[in-house]
This record gives structure tokens, C-alpha cells and sequence, in this order.
């Protein structure tokens, strides 16, 4: 809680407004691309479920300029028995605003919302450099570290919220 009232000391001394807001699965690509998909086509940035109805796509704003992002949807993973499940992909901060709360603050927007969905469960696959991030969060790790292809190692992670 100190770090992040810390950030909006800096911030409001710097007159920087700070707002998270829905967006378009289109909008997240300009965060995505240069974080998680760097070098590859943009075509990249296009994740499994960004277009579903049910699909919401969050954009952190620092001075109306999009700084992180993050989707999340609703998705059963067979691993967990809980109902009602939601996914987080596409989870990303611009390098230079790392380390500023924004990635908890995107985080904590995707838990109110999946609790306003009644949602009981938060899972991801997490790259193995963000693990120890989510964990402060209070996410636990699930199994063995595995290899998505192109990307590196992730772990399956999840919180239970509801």
C-alpha cells in the first residue's frame, strides 16, 4: 500500500493524471507489441478470445497516453474445480512506467471486475520473470514451469477471489 500511495505522491507533484478505462482488443496491441511480442508481426498481438462478447480489455492512461493493459474474460480451466472462472492474458506495462504500481493497480481493476461478474477464480500463465510480481499479488504458482513456443517459460497461476 506504501508503494502505491508512494506512485501517487510522484505522480500528483508531477501533475500526471492516472486513469484505467475500458478499450478495444485493437487498442492494447500498441502496449502489447512493444512488450510482449517484440520484433514479431503485429499480427501477433491478436490473443485467442480478445473478441468475444464477454472479452474486456483494460488500458492504464498516464496523461491520456495508453501505459499498460490488460484482458480478461471468462474461461474455465479444467486444472480448478471452481465455477465460474475468469482468464487474464495480455498482461503488459510499457518498460519505462515498470516498477510504478501500474502493472498491481491493472491487476486489482481485473479482480473488482471479475467479483462485480460473481466471478470465484482468477488464473493466467504467467512468464516465468512476472511470477514472483503475481505473487506479491497474492497468486500461486500450479505445477511444473512449462514453454509456450517463441515466448519462454510461464507457470499457471491463479488467485481464488470470490
Amino acid at each position: 500500500m506504501l508503494l502505491l500511495l508512494n506512485c501517487y505522491r510522484f505522480f500528483a507533484q508531477d501533475n500526471f493524471m492516472i486513469n484505467i478505462s475500458e478499450i478495444t482488443f485493437e487498442e492494447t496491441f500498441s502496449v502489447r507489441h512493444i512488450v510482449l511480442r517484440a520484433g514479431k508481426p503485429i499480427e501477433t498481438c491478436f490473443f485467442d478470445g480478445d473478441d468475444l462478447p464477454t472479452t474486456k480489455h483494460f488500458g492504464l492512461f498516464v496523461n491520456k497516453k495508453i501505459t499498460g493493459v490488460v484482458s480478461v474474460f471468462q474461461n474455465k480451466n479444467n486444472t480448478f474445480i471452481a465455477d465460474n472462472q475468469y482468464q487474464i492474458r495480455g498482461m503488459a506495462v510499457l518498460n519505462e512506467a515498470q516498477k510504478l504500481s501500474f502493472g498491481k493497480q491493472l491487476v486489482m481493476h481485473c479482480e473488482t471486475y471479475v467479483l462485480e461478474q460473481k466471478g470465484s477464480l482468477i488464473w493466467f500463465n504467467a512468464r516465468e520473470n512476472a511470477s514472483l510480481f503475481y505473487e506479491k499479488l497474492g497468486y500461486e504458482k500450479v505445477g511444473n514451469p512449462f514453454s509456450i513456443t517463441d515466448i519462454g517459460l510461464h507457470y499457471l497461476m491463479f488467485k481464488k477471489v470470490g
